[in-house]
């Protein structure tokens, strides 16, 4: 078959679940309810973050980040999905594809950094508690979340021109709803064994250095905390930890399944179950843990309300 690059296509077909077209208008239904709340959760957090002085602390400067990026991160996927999840159409355009990669993985880079920089935070807050508005001073805060979307997206630039780069030999059926790094490199009709070893290498390093520094923050923490004699402070010392560390374990446990195995041990069904969670769940289910588990966002949500019903 003529070897064809990827820029020779006017798209690409996502085949995603049109295998079991009876799981596509309850996945269009459960998908526009789930988008509909992750827009209102995440935008929520961010204008309460902005109207309430109280919450004008780097804890929240970074959940606001946080959410920011949700809400782009769900907007790159969740309307292209829903476009193919309802009609025979399920092409994307090359641009689009390009686009849709670019974006899902400079997001998803940025948040592995952008966890570790909130377990930074909270380790600040719980382990040197004296000089916690010296240490995260508003120009430092800045620069760490700065650095954690620049390096999110170079990393980002470089693996989509890697990817496309590759030729697909006229192959543009991508077994899957979004465009992903995995799925493009099935399409490939040239050995990608040096694709797969160098996106194993940055997966570790992207993935696992934010690992060790949140573990090695939380460990910190666990001893500050053991050492408060008061049990009250003792649970509000963990209250301000734990909607942090329950996100970091959804998102990373999710993460690494997905990018950092071989390429062997990947299933493409297991793949688009996962990438459900890690593009339609968790997005949604982060405001909701930092609403629920949070006194300060409850109370700034209780106070603009009764502004606006009194």
């Amino acid at each position: 078959m003529e070897q064809k690059n990827g820029s020779s296509f006017t798209g690409f077909i996502l085949l995603g679940f049109s295998d079991r077209p009876q799981l596509e208008l309850v996945l269009f239904v459960v998908l526009l309810v789930f988008y509909t709340f992750t827009l209102l959760g995440n935008s929520t957090i961010i204008a309460l973050s902005h109207v309430d002085p109280q919450l004008h602390t780097p804890m929240y400067f970074f959940l606001s980040n946080l959410s920011f990026l949700d809400l782009c991160y769900t907007t790159s996927i969740v309307p292209q999905f829903l476009v193919n999840l309802s009609g025979a159409d399920k092409s994307i355009s090359f641009g689009g594809c390009v686009v849709q990669l670019f974006m899902s993985l400079g997001l998803g880079c940025t948040e592995c950094i952008l966890l570790a920089v909130m377990a930074f935070d909270r380790y600040a807050a719980v382990c040197r508690p004296l000089h916690y508005t010296v240490i995260m001073h508003p120009r430092l805060c800045a620069l760490m979340a700065s650095a954690s979307w620049l390096v999110g997206f170079v990393n980002s630039l470089l693996q989509t021109v890697l990817i496309f780069l590759l030729p697909l030999c006229g192959r543009n059926k991508l077994d899957h709803f979004l465009c992903e790094v995995p799925p493009l490199l099935n399409l490939a009709c040239v050995d990608t064994t040096v694709n797969e070893s160098e996106l194993f290498f940055v997966s570790v390093i992207i993935l696992f250095i934010p690992v060790a520094l949140i573990i090695f923050s939380y460990v910190q923490i666990a001893r500050a905390i053991l050492r408060i004699k008061s049990a009250v402070g003792q649970r509000k010392a963990f209250g301000t930890c734990g909607s942090h560390l329950t996100v970091v374990s959804l998102f990373y446990g999710t993460a690494i399944y997905a990018y950092a195995q071989p390429r062997n041990n990947y299933s493409q069904d297991q793949g688009k179950v996962i990438a459900l969670f890690y593009t339609i769940v968790s997005p949604i289910i982060n405001p909701l843990i930092y609403t629920l588990r949070n006194k300060d966002v409850k109370a700034a949500m209780k106070k603009v309300l009764s502004k606006i019903f009194i």
